[in-house]
C-alpha cells in the first residue's frame, strides 16, 4: 500500500477506525516509554539523573497506556461490528 493510498483510507475512515489508529499509535508510544524505562533501570551509574536526564518514562507509559486503551475500547463496538 502505497502513501497515497494510505491516505485515501486514511481521508475516508470512520470516526471509529480514526478512534482505534490513535489507540494503536498511543499503545506503540507506551511500548517506546517502557523500553526506554527499562533501559534506564538498567544502567549502573551513581549520577544517573545527570548523565541520563530526566524523563518520566513511568508516567508516560502509564498515561498513554490508559489513553490508548480508552480509545481502543471506544471504537471496539463499531470496529468489530463493520468485520
Amino acid at each position: 500500500m502505497g502513501a497515497m493510498e494510505l491516505l485515501h483510507v486514511l481521508t475516508f475512515a470512520s470516526d471509529a477506525a480514526l478512534l482505534a489508529v490513535a489507540g494503536a499509535v498511543c499503545w506503540s508510544l507506551a511500548v517506546v516509554c517502557l523500553i526506554m524505562d527499562r533501559l534506564r533501570e538498567k544502567r549502573r551509574s551513581v549520577d544517573r539523573l545527570e548523565r541520563v536526564g530526566f524523563v518520566p518514562w513511568t508516567g508516560l507509559f502509564l498515561g498513554l497506556a490508559i489513553i490508548g486503551g480508552g480509545c481502543l475500547a471506544m471504537s471496539l463496538p463499531v470496529v468489530l461490528g463493520n468485520l
